[in-house]
């Protein structure tokens, strides 16, 4: 019986001692590969994974957002000196004019010498410019389409077109062309139209020069609707690096009405149909650049159209409206409200800027359109970046 004794007591110690030489093998050998409890766990026991303490969450990956553009047109015949140069990204100089065999015309000495001092000017005030061909007369005289059409048509002219750009590119140190084609009326313009645009890209992009284009809104002021005036071939879009949409002049469509001039609800269907495009194309709705006139359109046809300059030296309180009566007559235009408006309107659709025709027109002073149009892009762009910075 005492042996029997003996021999389980000496049983019982082994059976203890091996337990705490493996029970300290176990536990430094698994040191790194069990996660140590909280004090709610060594007191509760395991916790289900609602109540336990989150992890670190990882960032939000936010880019900051492109740049915004703002582009100002500019005429030829237009001092360079009343163009506020340090609040635009792109200045369009305009215009050069086609001719039928593809080459390439200005408007004489003087239009030449304001493209040479406007290039200087924007230049030092580290802005772009870009040199607009076509527009809406021809100085050969007429609409500039019957002169632009056959110029990309035939294979011949077209090439001989695109050098003459490239050249006066290259001489007067442009950083670039805008493509101002009023307007492709046919599937057959549209093509031909694409066929010019990826060439010229081609021969721009190689030399590190950019290429815009401006088109028409393709909505109908007076419907609502879809134009089928104005034919584009969407894959056009794909060459170049900017297009300029000239939300504007919505009066002449159907029976005159100045008051269609760009009031805001045409520029939310503009829009709203520019974004559906490129999204169904799918192109970067940041090459989407909103078009806003400087100019008011008179209720009376047979009067001429007013600066918005003219407008606000009248009296600046005009900036918060957008008619008023003048020398006997209504005019329609877009005071500061509808321009902050319509900004917020192109950037909450993902577009890519700005553009006005014609920084000439525009008031100078903290109610010109161009300072209206700046300090909402900034504010936007400081937005951004204030969101990437706090997410980081």
């Amino acid at each position: 019986m005492k042996t029997r004794y003996l021999l389980l007591a000496l049983i019982l110690v082994i059976t203890f001692t091996g337990g705490v030489f493996a029970g300290v093998f176990f536990t430094t050998s698994n040191t790194s590969k069990t996660p140590s409890t909280s004090p709610n766990e060594r007191k509760f026991g395991k916790l289900p994974k609602s109540e336990t303490t989150p992890g670190l969450k990882a960032k939000p990956n936010l880019k900051a957002e492109q740049a915004k553009v703002l582009i100002g047109y500019v005429q030829d015949f237009r001092n360079p000196d009343v163009v506020d140069f340090s609040k635009l990204t792109y200045v369009n100089f305009s215009f050069a004019h086609p001719t039928k065999d593809g080459g390439l015309l200005l408007n004489g000495k003087m239009a030449m010498d304001n493209l040479r001092a406007t290039v200087k000017k924007a230049h030092q005030h580290n802005t772009k410019i870009m040199l607009a061909v076509g527009g809406w007369y021809n100085i050969q005289g007429g609409e500039s389409y019957k002169y632009f059409k056959p110029a990309i048509t035939e294979p011949s002219s077209r090439s001989k077109l695109v050098s003459e750009l490239e050249s006066i590119a290259d001489r007067e140190q442009l950083d670039g062309i805008d493509i101002d084609f009023e307007h492709p009326h046919s599937q057959e313009d549209a093509l031909n139209l694409s066929a010019f645009t990826r060439e010229l890209s081609e021969r721009l992009h190689d030399k590190h020069k950019e290429l815009s284009i401006a088109v028409n809104a393709k909505i109908n002021s007076n419907t609502g609707t879809e134009s089928n005036y104005v034919v584009y071939d969407p894959s056009m879009f794909q060459y170049v690096d900017h297009v300029n949409i000239m939300a504007y002049d919505g009066q002449w469509d159907g029976t005159y009405n100045a008051a269609n001039l760009s009031p805001y609800s045409f520029a939310e269907k503009i829009v709203n149909y520019w974004a559906d495009l490129f999204d169904k194309n799918n192109l970067s709705k940041e090459k989407l650049v909103l078009g806003v006139p400087s100019y008011a359109q008179p209720e009376n046809p047979a009067i001429k159209q007013m600066s918005y300059a003219a407008i606000i030296k009248d009296n600046p309180v005009n900036a918060e409206h957008d008619s008023v009566s003048l020398n006997g007559t209504t005019y329609y235009y877009n005071g500061e409200p509808t321009i902050e408006r319509k900004t917020k309107l192109a950037l909450d659709n993902g577009f890519g800027g700005m553009m006005l025709w014609e920084a000439g027109l525009d008031a100078s002073g903290s109610h010109s359109i161009t300072e209206t149009l700046s300090a909402v892009l900034k504010s936007s762009e400081d937005h951004s970046k204030q969101q990437v910075a706090e997410a980081n």
